[in-house]
């Protein structure tokens, strides 16, 4: 098979790799239809992601359709059209059991780390995958799902979701800030209404991506590099700042903005993914009575924001703004990796003739 395989930090290319094997019960082997790249992949890709070694094939999000499962697997046939999960579930361990999937203790990839694919074993940016404990990795889509919608469903939407939305404790009413208007923050933007919030302020020095904030759900923008951008922010509140805050962009500067909206009582939820220390203001903040979230996702809210896929509540399709074919996805990494210049969120890869 065809596979994006990581060479070391900045080499990479679309060659041949063994086809993947059933090497345990509860495995499956899934023909990839569609993918998609994160900003994860780029970070590997700049050799900021150690575990990841030379070699590895890349991706964690996918669409795809089942070809065989091993013996353990019980809840999927061959030609059972799937969303791959980038987090792995074994099911049964102490984590598992509470919800906690980003840190299943089954031994795939490593014990205690959830996110596999792409990171510790072969991913899903290839025209086969093997997924392992696939009874709890995978989910059948349902036909008005389009595998564009579906693969939203891998990563951004459930990220977005429970580690801005529900680990900030959004409430009906609130005044949610959004600092970074990039794919995640948009899936926090557009899954923050299913809390209640009342106001939803995306924060962003990119106009294009400010505009794709409204599209989302945003009631309000603004433009980060504004002289006045946090008086004009604190003006969309009573004056004592935000109910929550989420940052989901992954520097410095950002957790700090995020950290200085917050008002007393509030909540600061860390989405981004951080590569370098950030500097905590705890002779500030600890009298202000904040909280503070961050985390890997679990994905244990998969199944319900899949229904609400499924019933147009959600604009997963929206995502989607540049679509490519297999053997095109070095250009689909260039547009990625230069989205301010190509206005891209999510570009979509597709198996040539797959459903879109």
């Amino acid at each position: 098979m065809k596979a994006l395989i990581y060479h070391g930090p900045g080499d990479k290319s679309w060659s041949d790799a063994p086809d993947p094997q059933i090497l345990h019960a509860g495995d499956a082997i899934v023909r990839v239809d569609t993918t998609t790249i994160c900003g994860t992949d780029l970070h590997i890709l700049k050799g900021d992601v150690p575990a990841a070694l030379p070699g590895r094939i890349l991706g964690h999000e996918g669409v795809g359709t089942v070809m065989e499962t091993g013996p353990g697997v019980h809840d999927l046939t061959a030609g059972d059209r799937v969303l791959i999960s980038c987090i792995k579930s074994c099911g049964h361990c102490p984590n598992c059991r509470i919800g906690l999937y980003s840190h299943c203790l089954g031994q795939e990839g490593q014990s205690g780390i959830g996110w596999v694919f792409g990171h510790l074993i072969d991913g899903t940016q290839a025209e086969f995958v093997r997924v392992p404990y696939a009874d709890n990795s995978l989910y059948k889509l349902p036909e008005s799902v389009s595998n564009v919608e579906g693969v939203m469903l891998s990563d951004i939407l459930p990220t977005g979701f429970e580690i801005g939305i529900l680990a900030g404790g959004v409430k009906p009413g609130d005044v949610v800030a959004v600092v970074g208007a990039g794919p995640v923050g948009l899936a926090a933007i557009a899954t923050a209404g299913l809390c209640g919030a009342g106001t939803v302020v995306a924060i962003d020095r990119d106009a294009n991506r400010l505009e794709q904030a409204r599209e989302f759900g945003a009631t309000d923008t603004v433009d980060s590099t504004a002289v006045d951008w946090r008086k004009q922010v604190m003006a969309l509140t009573d004056g004592a700042g935000v109910d929550v805050s989420v940052e989901a962009v992954g520097l410095p500067e950002t957790f700090t903005m995020a950290a200085g909206l917050v008002r007393p009582g509030g909540r600061i939820a860390n989405v981004g993914v951080h590569g370098t220390s950030v500097e905590l203001a705890l002779q500030e903040l600890w009298i202000q009575n904040i909280s503070i979230t961050m985390g890997l996702v679990n994905t244990n809210t998969t199944p319900m924001l899949l229904k609400l896929v499924a019933q147009h509540k959600i604009p997963a399709a929206k995502f989607a703004t540049h679509t490519f074919t297999f053997d095109q996805i070095i250009g689909a990494y260039d547009t990625f990796s230069r989205a301010a210049e190509t206005k891209a969120l999510k570009v979509i890869i597709n198996r040539v003739n797959s459903q879109s």
